[in-house]
């Protein structure tokens, strides 16, 4: 990649209002031919409001884009794909029930005589551009079918069918596994290697060094400064991302583990396809500590997490809190036992989007005497409530009567933690929470879990972020195909809890649910 040559693209002075909001002030970016250009901030600092005028979905009050040196106006995204912009949107744009090659070719379709769709044609343009980069899919498969990754490879894929050269990536190892986040890296050298340029949207800066050519972080809607990597340390870049120092790996005091608060014992689920995904499972999560699910994504942790939050009904098994079983009983019962639930998927599952902040921060303790009365809801009290949780948690770009639609996901994602941290729960299930979150709000959702530990919760994280696993356990159990194969100190080896979490042995051994050492 190289950083040399008249830039592909160039934003200058891009300023965007919403009402009383300054979204961007005055915001000057570029990026050249061949070259990766990561931008990095805090929640609600502008990025994706910059993309957005960029990609046609906002038009600034102020400012200039030029593409190759020349203004251009883009009033749509169809008019930015023209240009050869393409957008990898972090929550993908893809339809679930077509194949890859429909989606891929969706709107520029190649058709036969008598504009009939050329399936052949399809599937050869997307297994064309797929070998040329790189981008492993199978044009056959349906989309609900295929991983995560794969989606994205298919998002990556649509851009370079429409003749993309500057590729925007908002978030795009956010829902990645380590082995996909490597593969991604490995696209993103060829495509540079084939001049195209790439703007980089991210809050994980150990990706961001290892991939960007040059960084620019913006806070609070303007631009800090543009940076190269050689001699950028994660340390130098979180401080121009929040201002201040950051603890990028928390401390934390001894666990002092009481008595187990949730019990799992030889649970079976199935999934929505009745396939079996969690297979005899067993595990205990004491008052005072927290216990890490460490796995290969798909391997059970979803459908644990949904039999455990009452979303789904276990084929069989004792789900306990402390010594009530709930197994079976549904969300409402969960939640009056003391579950409380940090979903994976903040936007599907954590809010309701078109619900206000107070709205939604009320969901769960709407029929509590303090919110409610005789039928009716309390809406001052409500907004109250909701106005000391914004505050709280720093949630930005909306107070207690704003849509949590009008928030950033990164924003979104902490009203999603404030609520179920709020509740004091006895057991809480923090599935991805630090998913999207800048560095900052890494630190403080993390040190709340602590908190919540030391206050004698019993805290199950799941997570796919290796050193927040290692950061936050106390213990670190492994699941590979519906089973805990393992037990692990803190200080286990990236190496040790790889191969357990792809069915491998270990030669020193961890301790399984009987007690044995068999890894």
């Amino acid at each position: 990649m190289t950083t040399t040559g008249p830039p592909a693209l160039e934003l200058r002075g891009i300023t965007k209002k919403f009402g009383s909001v300054l979204a961007n002030d005055r915001v000057d970016f570029d990026v050249v031919a061949g070259e990766v250009h990561a931008l990095l901030g805090e929640n609600g600092a502008g990025k994706s409001t910059l993309m957005s005028v960029l990609y046609g979905l906002y038009k600034p009050d102020d400012g200039e884009i030029l593409i190759d040196g020349e203004p251009v106006e883009i009033g749509s995204p169809s008019a930015a794909i023209e240009l050869g912009i393409g957008m990898v949107h972090q929550h993908f744009m893809l339809v679930p029930v077509m194949t890859v090659a429909e989606n891929i070719v969706l709107g520029q379709e190649p058709t036969q005589a008598a504009g009939v769709l050329d399936f052949k044609a399809a599937r050869a343009r997307v297994r064309e551009l797929s070998d040329r980069y790189g981008l492993a899919v199978d044009p056959d498969a349906t989309i609900e079918d295929v991983t995560v990754g794969a989606q994205q490879r298919v998002e990556i894929l649509k851009a370079l069918y429409r003749n993309a050269r500057i590729l925007v990536l908002d978030e795009p190892t956010a829902v990645l596994t380590a082995q996909e986040v490597r593969e991604l890296t490995g696209v993103l050298n060829r495509l540079g290697q084939d001049g195209t340029a790439i703007v980089f949207i991210s809050h994980k800066l150990g990706e961001v060094l290892a991939v960007a050519d040059r960084i620019t972080v913006l806070r609070r809607g303007k631009k800090v400064d543009t940076v190269p990597r050689q001699g950028a340390t994660e340390l130098s870049l979180a401080r121009l991302v929040v201002g201040r120092d950051v603890m990028l790996r928390v401390e934390k005091p001894h666990a002092k583990p009481e008595r187990p608060l949730l019990e799992v014992r030889d649970l079976h689920v199935r999934d929505d396809r009745e396939l079996a995904k969690v297979e005899g499972l067993s595990l205990s999560v004491r008052a005072g500590e927290i216990v890490a699910l460490a796995g290969v994504d798909g391997n059970g942790q979803q459908e644990l997490v949904d039999a455990i939050a009452g979303m789904r009904v276990p084929e069989s098994g004792v789900i306990e809190i402390d010594g009530k079983d709930i197994a079976g009983r549904g969300v409402r019962a969960a939640t009056d036992a003391g579950v409380a639930h940090i979903a994976e998927d903040r936007q599907l599952r954590g809010l309701v989007l078109p619900f206000t902040l107070a709205e939604n921060l009320a969901l769960r303790e709407y029929r509590s005497p303090e919110l409610s009365g005789r039928g009716w809801l309390r809406l001052g009290r409500m907004k109250e409530r909701a106005e000391k949780l914004l505050a709280e948690f720093d949630v930005r770009g909306g107070g207690c009567d704003s849509y949590a639609a009008a928030l950033s996901g990164g924003n979104q994602q902490k009203v999603a933690v404030a609520r179920e941290i709020a509740c004091n729960p006895k057991v809480l299930i923090a599935h991805q929470p630090t998913r999207g979150l800048d560095v900052g709000a890494i630190e403080f959702v993390h040190r709340r879990l602590i908190t919540e530990r030391d206050n004698g919760r019993a805290v199950l994280l799941v997570s796919l972020e290796y050193e927040e696993v290692r950061s936050l356990a106390d213990r670190i159990v492994v699941i590979y195909e519906g089973k805990i194969v393992g037990e692990f100190p803190p200080d286990a080896s990236e190496e040790e809890l790889g191969i357990a979490m792809t069915g491998g042995k270990t030669q020193a051994g961890a301790k399984t649910q009987a007690g044995q050492v068999s890894l």
